[in-house]
Formats: C-alpha cells, sequence, structure tokens
C-alpha cells in the first residue's frame, strides 16, 4: 500500500479547502511556513503540482483538484470511522424507555445480571406509553408494544401478545371449579382497559354469557396483574409475559382460546446503534427467551 506521508496530506487537504495556507496553519496549528514546507514535500513525492499562486492566496492546480477531491473524501470517512470508534468506547450509559408491564417483569428484576456482564455501562430506564414510538434522540432502546417500521429502526420480538384466560388457583378453589372445566360465563371478570378483550374472547369462544358482561376495568395492567394473582377474578392476560407467574403456580391457564395472536412485543434501536447499545438488546433478548412455557 503507497501512502503520501500522512502529515503532507492533511496540510494538503487544510490549504485546499480553506484556500488558504496561513488559516491551513491556524487549523492544524502549526505555522505558514511548515504547511508550505509540508505540501512542497508531498508534491515531491507525487511528481506533480498541486498548488498555485492566486493573488495573496493559494489555488489548486487541475491536478491538485482532482486530488484533493479524493482526498477529502478518504479522510472524511477516517474522521467518521474514528469518531464511531471512539463514541462506542466512550459510552458510559444508555437510556431505555419500557412499557410498565415488561419493565416490572422483565427489565428490573434482570437488571442485575446486566451490571454484573457490562459494570462499566450504566441503565436508565424511563417511563414509556404504549403509544410511544422510538425517538433516537431521546432513547437508545425503546421496549413496547408493536414493532416499528419506519426506516432506519430495528425491532425484535421479545413476545407474543398472545391473550389466554388465566386465574390464581385459589379464585378456581374458592369457587370449587376445576381448572380443566371452569364456566366463564359465570365468573368474575376482570378487564384491561375496556371490557372489548373479553367480548373478542367469548365470540371466539362461542360462549354466550350468562349476564351482559361485567367485572372491574384496570387502566394500568400492572394494577390488573396483581388483581389476578390475588384471586379477584379471571383475566385475558399475555401469557408469554406471564411466563414466570405460570411456572411458579401463581396463575394458571385456564383455555387454549386466544386473541390478538398476530400482536407482540418488540424491542425497538437505531439499525445503526452503538455497540453498547447492540450488547443491552443483545442481553435483554436472551433473558426474555431463558424461561418457557411448559
Amino acid at each position: 500500500m503507497q501512502l503520501p506521508p500522512l502529515n503532507a496530506l492533511r496540510a494538503f487537504e487544510a490549504t485546499a479547502r480553506l484556500m488558504s495556507l496561513s488559516k491551513a496553519g491556524d487549523e492544524l496549528h502549526v505555522t505558514h511556513a511548515a504547511i508550505s514546507h509540508q505540501i512542497k514535500h508531498l508534491e515531491t513525492w507525487l511528481g506533480r503540482k498541486l498548488l498555485q499562486k492566486s493573488g495573496r492566496g493559494v489555488a489548486l492546480t487541475p491536478a491538485g483538484a482532482e486530488y484533493h477531491l479524493a482526498v477529502s473524501g478518504s479522510l472524511a470517512a477516517i474522521a467518521h470511522a474514528t469518531g464511531n470508534m471512539r463514541r462506542d468506547h466512550n459510552m458510559r450509559s444508555i437510556t431505555v424507555g419500557c412499557i410498565p408491564s415488561i419493565a416490572s417483569r422483565w427489565l428490573v428484576p434482570a437488571l442485575p445480571s446486566f451490571r454484573e456482564s457490562d459494570p462499566d455501562l450504566d441503565v436508565r430506564i424511563v417511563y414509556a406509553r404504549a403509544e410511544e414510538r422510538f425517538d433516537d434522540e431521546s432513547l437508545d432502546v425503546l421496549i413496547t408494544m408493536g414493532e416499528d417500521l419506519s426506516g432506519g429502526r430495528e425491532s425484535r420480538l421479545l413476545f407474543s401478545r398472545r391473550n389466554q384466560p388465566v386465574a390464581s388457583v385459589h379464585y378456581l378453589a374458592r369457587r370449587n371449579w376445576p381448572i380443566e372445566n371452569v364456566p366463564f360465563a359465570m365468573a368474575d371478570l376482570l378487564h384491561d382497559e375496556s371490557m372489548d378483550g373479553w367480548r373478542e374472547w367469548f365470540r371466539k369462544a362461542e360462549i354466550k354469557p350468562a349476564a351482559p358482561i361485567r367485572g372491574p376495568i384496570f387502566q394500568d395492567f400492572n394494577i390488573l396483574a396483581t388483581a389476578v394473582i390475588a384471586g379477584h377474578g379471571i383475566a385475558l392476560c399475555p401469557v408469554e409475559v406471564f411466563r414466570r407467574e405460570i411456572e411458579r403456580g401463581d396463575l394458571v391457564v385456564l383455555s387454549d382460546i386466544s386473541t390478538a395472536q398476530t400482536q407482540g412485543y418488540y424491542l425497538i434501536t437505531s439499525s445503526s446503534a452503538k455497540k453498547p447499545v447492540r450488547r443491552f438488546a443483545e442481553w435483554f433478548m436472551k433473558e426474555c427467551q431463558a424461561v418457557g412455557l411448559r
């Protein structure tokens, strides 16, 4: 690889861009004479004249203009790659926006594991609304419901949002109902934001409720989760998100009939995310895949 003297190359690029030996010297923190010497050195090495006098300044020769076009692009690419490398190395914190249902069940409990694997990187967790979209000026990672199909985004599926009826065994025991034969039409129903979810489930199950659908409506999904685990009734919950509760026996799945099968929870980053962000994303993906339903 035949490379010219790099200091001379920098002197030429700055002079050609600024059209001034003095300004190039100021930018590179050397004297006017040093810049002139470096350019002459480069011209000798190339065997071509690159600059010529023009009034009180300088101008590019045809060969100099052609060479500057190639040199400036190459140096800009090196500067860009170097900046990215330094930012990757110096990145000490990332900001993660996360909806509460995933934060409370998966992200926060697992954080000590990430701190052990990447102790020099701090994670700032902020509240994200379900309708919030990824904004790489304020977030490095967004964990939310639904993928982002806009350009420059990368969406990774964490969990299916497949909803199935779940309840506490204590609730079933109190009503003296077997897990395999729950009379849903007579059950105490718990609702997430509206009663539409249960209406859809009854349609799919071809079950007619004994009376108009009723029951408490919870705007916050975590409150609904607390209520169903406490034995207040039966809720439609994303069983993938509730893997741990189901594994522990806090909740039992009461039917194979489900809704919202095509929806999911996603981890979203910029497609040009830095290495620390990608390390976090890969770690959390593995955490979410570590526990499975039996």
